[in-house]
Parts: C-alpha cells; sequence; structure tokens
C-alpha cells in the first residue's frame, strides 16, 4: 500500500516538517510506503491530470494542509483522506467551528462579524460585540494558526481600531475567559479519543501556546474533559485533531479545534509517540478493523 502526505507548501522550519516527517517513518514500519508531497499545484477540476493520477498512485492520503479545495477533489475521485474534506472545512473556518459544535458542547459567547466588501466602510461590530460580551474581549480571524491572528481588545479604543483593521476579513468576537487567561488544556484526540494532553501555560501572553512562549506539561485529562472531546469529534467527523478547552468559572470549555495539530510539542511535553498512533488508526480504518 501507498499513502500520499499532502502539507502546505509554504512550511519551512523543522518544527512544521517533524510532522509530516515523522507519519512518513510510522507508516513506513507498518509496511506502507508513504511520500510527502507539497500541496502546490493548482487543482484539476473535471479532467484528468495531476488530481488523477494522485488518486491512482496512493491508497489513501494524509491531509496535514487547510486548503479547502483539494480535499474536495480528492474525495470526489474516490480517495480516503485523514482528516476527510468536510472536517478539514470545518475546523479552518472558526465559525463554522462554533456553529456545528453549537449545543453539542459549551463555548465561549461567540458572535461573527458580517463581511464588509467597501474598504472605506466603516466598522459596525464594535459596538454590539462590547455590549454583548464586555470588555475586554477576544477577536479573531476566522483563519489562522499558532494563534498569530488572535487579539485582546483591552478597551473600545482597541476594539474599533480591531474591527477596522479587520473589516475586509472574516472574523469573531468572542467573551474573554478571565480566568483561564494564559492557561488552558491541549487534547490530541485520535479516532474520537484522548491520546495525549497537556496544559499550557503563559506567563507572559493570555495565548497559551507553545509557539508563543508557552510552556507544556502533562496533564490528567478528567472525564468531562473525556466527553468533551469525544463529543466534538463526533459532531465534527475528525480522526484525528487538537481540542483546545479553557477553564470556565462553571466548567471547561471547548475554544478552538485544529484538524492538523502539531504534535511535536505535546510529543515532548507527553514522551507518547502520536505518530504511531495516528498511523496504526490510519491502517485499522482502512481494513475495518
Amino acid at each position: 500500500m501507498k499513502a500520499v502526505i499532502l502539507v502546505n507548501p509554504y512550511l519551512s522550519s523543522e518544527a512544521e516538517l517533524y510532522q509530516p516527517r515523522r507519519i512518513a517513518e510510522e507508516l513506513e514500519l507498518l509496511g506502507v510506503e508513504a511520500r510527502i508531497l507539497p500541496n502546490a499545484w493548482a487543482g484539476e477540476i473535471g479532467r484528468d491530470g495531476l488530481v488523477e493520477s494522485l488518486s491512482r498512485e496512493y491508497g489513501f492520503c494524509v491531509y496535514l494542509d487547510k486548503d479547502r479545495y483539494m480535499p474536495r477533489i480528492l474525495e470526489k475521485r474516490g480517495m480516503r483522506l485523514f482528516n476527510r474534506a468536510e472536517a478539514v472545512e470545518l475546523c479552518d473556518d472558526k465559525v463554522l467551528t462554533h456553529i456545528a459544535l453549537s449545543g453539542v458542547v459549551p463555548m465561549p459567547e461567540t458572535l461573527f462579524s458580517p463581511l464588509c466588501y467597501k474598504e472605506h466602510a466603516p466598522a459596525v461590530s464594535a459596538d454590539v460585540a462590547a455590549k454583548r460580551l464586555g470588555l475586554p474581549l477576544v477577536v479573531k480571524e476566522c483563519f489562522g494558526s499558532l494563534g498569530q491572528q488572535v487579539f485582546l481588545a483591552r478597551d473600545r479604543g482597541e476594539l474599533q481600531a480591531l474591527s477596522e483593521r479587520l473589516k475586509l476579513k472574516p472574523h469573531l468576537y468572542q467573551r474573554f475567559v478571565e480566568e483561564s487567561a494564559g492557561r488552558d488544556v491541549r487534547a490530541v484526540c485520535v479516532g474520537g479519543e484522548i491520546v495525549a494532553c497537556m496544559e499550557r501555560r503563559s506567563e507572559t501572553d493570555f495565548r497559551s501556546n507553545l509557539s508563543l512562549g508557552g510552556q507544556g506539561t502533562p496533564f490528567e485529562p478528567t472525564d468531562e474533559i473525556r466527553t468533551l472531546c469525544r463529543r466534538t469529534c463526533e459532531a465534527l467527523g475528525l480522526d484525528y485533531c487538537g481540542v483546545d478547552l479553557l477553564f470556565g468559572r462553571d466548567g471547561m470549555l471547548v475554544c478552538e479545534v485544529n484538524s492538523n495539530a502539531f504534535f511535536g510539542g505535546i510529543e515532548r511535553a507527553t514522551g507518547l509517540n502520536i505518530a504511531k498512533i495516528y498511523s496504526e488508526y490510519m491502517l485499522k480504518s482502512l481494513h475495518g478493523v
């Protein structure tokens, strides 16, 4: 059997390339010939070509990008993807994530901003968000990674400036969970079950991402966290993901879900071999075990 591992063509650092390389290594140990390719070409729609050759040559695809179009095309050609196209789409867009999980798991209260297509139009969402969610509040671009498109508006001036800056991009506003500032839980799930879990802390930032200087330590997930992650994975149709949870006053809150969460940091924190666990799961799924 052969597998293709598709990655974003702009990956460059060793930290970013660690994940596909480790998955390829573990698949090879299981007897699967694995090849890492950049998701870099123009996808051809409705005709034979590079996409068609991928579906003919490889038995399945480990999809580690967030591009929405290629997985749809590959699935239409009959290829099995880990994760599936719809799951990637739902996780990539933070508003779609919240819509899918609404009524399924508790989340911070969230408002989305209507799209604006006029550069000189005034931003209209800031006042509504401040009245509904209070200040400070979190502002996020709908598409982003590693915490880099997440901001904290501490007052009306910062909120208005952020709203103006982001008005031409899809974005949302979220109630600031103060009791979890600089602290959260990252749970990596495979097949709907937690396989590794860590608490992340930052002493200098309200975001706890390891890429922004946060530190990770092993964390024993509670039954509550396991249930929330199980429900999250089922609702989003995920084979693999990272679920980020906040410490709310009345219990844990699901904050974000990453369909291709980097696992290098959590492997170092926990000593677990996530690449092996995920690779074994994929083969079991393909063989109906």
